[in-house]
Protein backbone atom coordinates (compact mmCIF):
# COMPACT_ATOMS: atom_id res chain seq x y z
CA UNK A 1 0.00 0.00 0.00
CA UNK A 2 1.34 3.36 -0.98
CA UNK A 3 1.21 6.03 1.66
CA UNK A 4 0.92 9.69 0.66
CA UNK A 5 2.69 12.43 2.54
CA UNK A 6 -0.56 13.83 3.86
CA UNK A 7 -1.03 17.52 4.64
CA UNK A 8 1.49 17.56 7.50
CA UNK A 9 4.12 15.70 5.54
CA UNK A 10 3.60 17.94 2.51
CA UNK A 11 3.99 21.03 4.71
CA UNK A 12 7.25 19.69 6.20
CA UNK A 13 8.56 18.88 2.73
CA UNK A 14 7.67 22.35 1.45
CA UNK A 15 9.32 24.03 4.44
CA UNK A 16 12.44 21.95 3.94
CA UNK A 17 12.63 22.91 0.25
CA UNK A 18 12.04 26.57 1.05
CA UNK A 19 14.73 26.49 3.72
CA UNK A 20 17.20 24.94 1.32
CA UNK A 21 16.36 27.53 -1.34
CA UNK A 22 16.87 30.37 1.14
CA UNK A 23 20.15 28.88 2.30
CA UNK A 24 21.40 28.58 -1.28
CA UNK A 25 20.45 32.23 -1.89
CA UNK A 26 22.34 33.41 1.19
CA UNK A 27 25.40 31.36 0.28
CA UNK A 28 25.32 32.66 -3.29
CA UNK A 29 25.15 36.30 -2.27
CA UNK A 30 27.67 36.15 0.55
CA UNK A 31 31.20 37.12 -0.47
CA UNK A 32 32.89 34.79 1.98
CA UNK A 33 32.18 31.65 3.94
CA UNK A 34 31.15 32.98 7.36
CA UNK A 35 27.63 32.36 8.72
CA UNK A 36 26.47 35.92 8.03
CA UNK A 37 22.89 37.07 7.88
CA UNK A 38 22.88 40.19 5.71
CA UNK A 39 21.16 43.38 6.67
CA UNK A 40 21.52 47.02 5.69
CA UNK A 41 24.04 48.87 7.82
CA UNK A 42 24.05 52.17 5.95
CA UNK A 43 22.81 53.87 2.81
CA UNK A 44 25.13 56.23 0.93
CA UNK A 45 23.22 58.43 -1.52
CA UNK A 46 20.91 55.55 -2.30
CA UNK A 47 23.63 52.88 -2.45
CA UNK A 48 23.07 50.23 0.18
CA UNK A 49 25.97 48.83 2.20
CA UNK A 50 25.29 45.48 3.83
CA UNK A 51 26.58 43.74 6.92
CA UNK A 52 28.52 41.40 4.61
CA UNK A 53 30.23 44.42 2.97
CA UNK A 54 31.24 45.66 6.42
CA UNK A 55 32.55 42.28 7.53
CA UNK A 56 34.53 41.87 4.32
CA UNK A 57 36.06 45.32 4.79
CA UNK A 58 37.16 44.37 8.31
CA UNK A 59 38.59 41.06 7.08
CA UNK A 60 40.46 42.88 4.30
CA UNK A 61 41.92 45.49 6.65
CA UNK A 62 42.97 42.81 9.12
CA UNK A 63 44.67 40.80 6.36
CA UNK A 64 46.62 43.70 4.82
CA UNK A 65 47.76 44.84 8.27
CA UNK A 66 48.81 41.39 9.45
CA UNK A 67 46.25 41.30 12.24
CA UNK A 68 44.08 38.48 13.53
CA UNK A 69 40.75 38.25 11.67
CA UNK A 70 38.60 38.97 14.74
CA UNK A 71 40.88 41.36 16.63
CA UNK A 72 39.07 44.60 15.81
CA UNK A 73 37.60 46.57 18.68
CA UNK A 74 34.20 48.27 18.53
CA UNK A 75 35.89 51.57 17.65
CA UNK A 76 38.03 49.95 14.95
CA UNK A 77 35.01 48.26 13.43
CA UNK A 78 33.24 51.61 13.26
CA UNK A 79 36.30 53.20 11.67
CA UNK A 80 36.28 50.44 9.04
CA UNK A 81 32.66 51.26 8.24
CA UNK A 82 33.58 54.94 7.92
CA UNK A 83 36.31 54.03 5.44
CA UNK A 84 33.84 51.90 3.50
CA UNK A 85 31.53 54.92 3.27
CA UNK A 86 34.45 57.09 2.11
CA UNK A 87 35.19 54.57 -0.64
CA UNK A 88 31.61 54.82 -1.89
CA UNK A 89 31.79 58.61 -1.90
CA UNK A 90 35.03 58.54 -3.88
CA UNK A 91 33.65 56.01 -6.34
CA UNK A 92 30.70 58.32 -7.00
CA UNK A 93 33.08 61.17 -7.86
CA UNK A 94 35.90 59.35 -9.62
CA UNK A 95 34.15 56.34 -11.18
CA UNK A 96 37.17 54.12 -11.95
CA UNK A 97 36.45 52.27 -15.19
CA UNK A 98 39.59 50.19 -15.59
CA UNK A 99 41.31 47.74 -13.23
CA UNK A 100 44.76 48.62 -11.92
CA UNK A 101 47.76 47.30 -13.87
CA UNK A 102 48.29 43.60 -13.16
CA UNK A 103 51.90 44.10 -12.04
CA UNK A 104 50.84 46.63 -9.41
CA UNK A 105 48.18 44.27 -8.05
CA UNK A 106 50.67 41.39 -7.96
CA UNK A 107 53.18 43.56 -6.10
CA UNK A 108 50.57 44.52 -3.51
CA UNK A 109 49.53 40.89 -3.02
CA UNK A 110 53.17 39.97 -2.41
CA UNK A 111 53.44 42.74 0.18
CA UNK A 112 50.43 41.32 1.99
CA UNK A 113 51.79 37.77 1.86
CA UNK A 114 55.02 38.88 3.53
CA UNK A 115 52.98 39.87 6.59
CA UNK A 116 51.85 36.26 7.03
CA UNK A 117 54.67 33.74 7.60
CA UNK A 118 52.35 30.81 6.86
CA UNK A 119 51.82 32.03 3.28
CA UNK A 120 55.26 31.14 1.90
CA UNK A 121 53.70 28.28 -0.08
CA UNK A 122 50.62 28.49 -2.28
CA UNK A 123 48.74 26.04 -0.05
CA UNK A 124 49.69 28.10 2.98
CA UNK A 125 48.55 31.30 1.32
CA UNK A 126 45.19 29.80 0.41
CA UNK A 127 44.80 28.66 4.02
CA UNK A 128 45.49 32.21 5.20
CA UNK A 129 42.84 33.58 2.84
CA UNK A 130 40.31 31.03 4.08
CA UNK A 131 41.09 31.99 7.67
CA UNK A 132 40.14 35.57 6.83
CA UNK A 133 37.11 34.45 4.83
CA UNK A 134 38.48 35.95 1.60
CA UNK A 135 39.35 34.68 -1.85
CA UNK A 136 42.26 35.55 -4.11
CA UNK A 137 39.94 37.21 -6.63
CA UNK A 138 38.16 39.26 -3.95
CA UNK A 139 41.50 40.42 -2.54
CA UNK A 140 42.83 41.36 -5.98
CA UNK A 141 39.60 43.23 -6.81
CA UNK A 142 39.80 45.23 -3.59
CA UNK A 143 43.49 46.03 -4.05
CA UNK A 144 42.77 47.09 -7.64
CA UNK A 145 39.98 49.41 -6.46
CA UNK A 146 42.29 50.97 -3.87
CA UNK A 147 45.08 51.54 -6.40
CA UNK A 148 42.75 53.08 -8.96
CA UNK A 149 40.90 55.29 -6.49
CA UNK A 150 44.13 56.68 -5.07
CA UNK A 151 45.53 57.29 -8.57
CA UNK A 152 42.41 59.15 -9.66
CA UNK A 153 42.33 61.13 -6.40
CA UNK A 154 45.98 62.09 -6.83
CA UNK A 155 45.41 63.10 -10.44
CA UNK A 156 42.66 65.42 -9.22
CA UNK A 157 44.31 66.87 -6.10
CA UNK A 158 48.08 66.77 -6.61
CA UNK A 159 48.26 69.61 -9.21
CA UNK A 160 47.20 72.02 -6.47
CA UNK A 161 50.07 70.97 -4.17
CA UNK A 162 53.04 73.31 -4.19
CA UNK A 163 55.97 72.67 -1.81
CA UNK A 164 58.46 75.53 -1.98
CA UNK A 165 62.04 75.74 -0.74
CA UNK A 166 61.04 77.68 2.37
CA UNK A 167 58.71 74.87 3.48
CA UNK A 168 61.45 72.28 3.04
CA UNK A 169 64.01 74.37 4.93
CA UNK A 170 61.57 75.06 7.75
CA UNK A 171 60.85 71.35 8.17
CA UNK A 172 64.58 70.55 8.11
CA UNK A 173 65.53 73.08 10.80
CA UNK A 174 62.42 72.96 13.00
CA UNK A 175 61.59 69.25 12.94
CA UNK A 176 64.22 67.02 11.36
CA UNK A 177 67.31 68.43 13.10
CA UNK A 178 65.73 68.41 16.60
CA UNK A 179 64.51 64.83 16.06
CA UNK A 180 67.94 63.68 14.93
CA UNK A 181 69.58 65.43 17.85
CA UNK A 182 67.24 63.75 20.36
CA UNK A 183 68.05 60.40 18.78
CA UNK A 184 71.78 61.07 19.17
CA UNK A 185 72.43 60.66 15.45
CA UNK A 186 74.40 62.74 12.99
CA UNK A 187 72.27 64.94 10.75
CA UNK A 188 72.71 64.78 7.00
CA UNK A 189 73.09 68.11 5.17
CA UNK A 190 69.95 69.65 3.73
CA UNK A 191 70.93 69.05 0.12
CA UNK A 192 71.08 65.28 0.73
CA UNK A 193 67.59 65.03 2.23
CA UNK A 194 65.88 67.85 0.32
CA UNK A 195 64.07 65.55 -2.11
CA UNK A 196 62.80 63.20 0.60
CA UNK A 197 61.55 66.09 2.72
CA UNK A 198 59.75 67.59 -0.25
CA UNK A 199 58.10 64.25 -1.00
CA UNK A 200 57.08 63.85 2.66
CA UNK A 201 55.52 67.31 2.77
CA UNK A 202 53.70 66.68 -0.51
CA UNK A 203 52.25 63.43 0.87
CA UNK A 204 51.12 65.20 4.04
CA UNK A 205 49.44 67.89 1.98
CA UNK A 206 47.83 65.23 -0.21
CA UNK A 207 46.37 63.56 2.88
CA UNK A 208 45.07 66.91 4.14
CA UNK A 209 43.40 67.68 0.82
CA UNK A 210 41.87 64.21 0.59
CA UNK A 211 40.53 64.41 4.15
CA UNK A 212 39.05 67.83 3.45
CA UNK A 213 37.47 66.64 0.21
CA UNK A 214 35.92 63.62 1.91
CA UNK A 215 34.55 65.83 4.68
CA UNK A 216 32.98 68.07 2.04
CA UNK A 217 31.50 65.07 0.22
CA UNK A 218 30.03 63.75 3.47
CA UNK A 219 28.46 67.10 4.31
CA UNK A 220 26.76 67.19 0.91
CA UNK A 221 25.63 63.57 0.90
CA UNK A 222 22.74 61.61 2.34
CA UNK A 223 24.21 58.93 4.61
CA UNK A 224 21.54 57.03 6.51
CA UNK A 225 22.46 54.58 9.27
CA UNK A 226 19.65 52.31 10.54
CA UNK A 227 19.11 52.66 14.27
CA UNK A 228 19.95 48.97 14.78
CA UNK A 229 23.42 49.57 13.29
CA UNK A 230 24.34 52.44 15.56
CA UNK A 231 27.02 51.46 18.03
CA UNK A 232 27.48 48.04 16.42
CA UNK A 233 30.16 46.20 18.30
CA UNK A 234 31.96 42.93 17.78
CA UNK A 235 29.68 40.25 16.51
Amino acid sequence: MTHGLGPLGQMKSWKHSAYRAALVLIMATASWSGPIVDRVVTNVNGHVLLQSDWEEEIAFEALVNGRAPDSFTREERQAALDRLIDQELLKEQLRPSQPAPADQITARVEEVRKLHPDSSTEDGWQAVLRRYGLTQSALEKRLSDDIQLMKLAEDRLRPSIQIDQHAVETYYHDQLLPDVKRAGSAAKPLNEVYGRIRTLLAERKMNELLSGWLASLRSGSHIAVPESSAGEGNR
